[in-house]
């Protein structure tokens, strides 16, 4: 009886130990506020805090597809996408907010289309029913136009810098890096209107299994002060070029350049993130934010069933950090 005893301890102790050792996993890919998560990984943040993290690098739809297929305990992801993995199975609990797009989202003209209202009855490149689908209807909205006006053409994001160069559309839709690599690209293409122009649209966060949220929160809440600690390194004068570099690097672009494009996104610091943390109706609100976006998904049939933005956040994390 001892002794069974004893093989039941030591085996629930073997469990436990395989148990603990399974690393968070994050998935993870070539936007800013992703990549800077890179400086965590680079300096040794995650094991200095006692924390097993893996770091899983992917384009930006395959993250999401391994968040759905479980792959993964968490994902960082455009807030109005959190909403769709949820509504078709995904459900995710929304831990802190990690930037809103300032720039670096892009509607691209071809050379001679100097304008959205240029772009009436002609093809865009666009990933559709994705976040430049949603910035694209807010710049056609803004010039009175809809997307009746114009012909959508489906493009995955990383294809577009080429697409627009084969001069088979007249504009495109990406985000930084794509929408980088297709001014450089493109002599003569600029770009027509971009998340400044709407700030607030496109927020992104770290969206966490509600299992692994409920089982590891405080080791969630050591990944969420890190990454706070990754933007204090980026936004530092005396440590931004190592940032960047680190953040360059890692998606293989030159660090110059890439310095350049950093203020297209706006890294939220801890209090910037508590204040979008409160409820609101407006861009300024991760819920109001989000709202947009489930209607947007509603319109395009992303989804059929209304999906409650309150249901995925959870703010505690980032209202006790200090």
């Amino acid at each position: 009886m001892k002794l069974k005893t004893l093989l039941i301890t030591a085996t629930a102790a073997l469990l436990g130990t395989a148990l603990q050792a399974e690393p968070l996993k994050i998935a993870y890919s070539d936007w800013p506020g992703y990549t800077v998560l890179e400086v965590a990984k680079q300096k040794g943040w995650f094991k200095e805090a006692g924390l097993d993290v893996e770091l899983a690098w992917f384009d930006y739809l395959p993250s999401l597809d391994a968040y759905s297929a479980n792959k993964v305990d968490a994902v960082c992801v455009v807030a109005t996408d959190a909403l769709v993995t949820g509504a078709t199975g995904a459900k995710s609990k929304i831990i802190t907010l990690l930037d809103y797009s300032e720039g670096s989202d892009m509607i691209v003209g071809a050379p001679g289309i100097d304008s959205i209202k240029d772009l009436k009855g002609k093809k865009i490149g666009i990933e559709v029913t994705l976040v430049e689908h949603l910035l694209l209807l807010e710049a056609l909205k803004r010039n009175g136009m809809t997307q009746s006006d114009v012909e959508l053409v489906t493009t995955p994001t990383n294809d577009t810098p080429q697409v627009l160069a084969s001069g088979k559309v007249s504009a495109i839709g990406a985000w930084y890096p794509s929408s980088g690599q297709a001014l450089k690209q493109v002599a003569g293409s600029k770009p027509l209107f971009t998340s400044a122009d709407a700030k607030g649209l496109i927020y992104d966060v770290l969206a966490v299994n509600p299992t692994s949220y409920a089982k590891h929160k405080e080791d969630w809440a050591k990944v969420t002060a890190i990454y706070y600690k990754c933007v204090d390194y980026l936004k530092d004068p005396k440590t931004m070029d190592d940032a960047v570099k680190i953040m360059a690097a890692k998606v293989g672009a030159d660090a110059a350049d890439y310095a350049k494009n950093i203020p297209g996104t706006h890294f939220l610091t801890v209090a910037e993130a508590k204040t979008a943390f409160k409820k609101g109706d407006g861009l300024d609100s991760i819920y109001g934010s989000m709202a947009i976006g489930n209607q947007f998904n509603l319109d395009n049939k992303v989804y059929k069933d209304s999906q409650k933005p309150a249901s995925y956040l959870a703010p505690s994390i980032v209202e006790g950090l200090k």
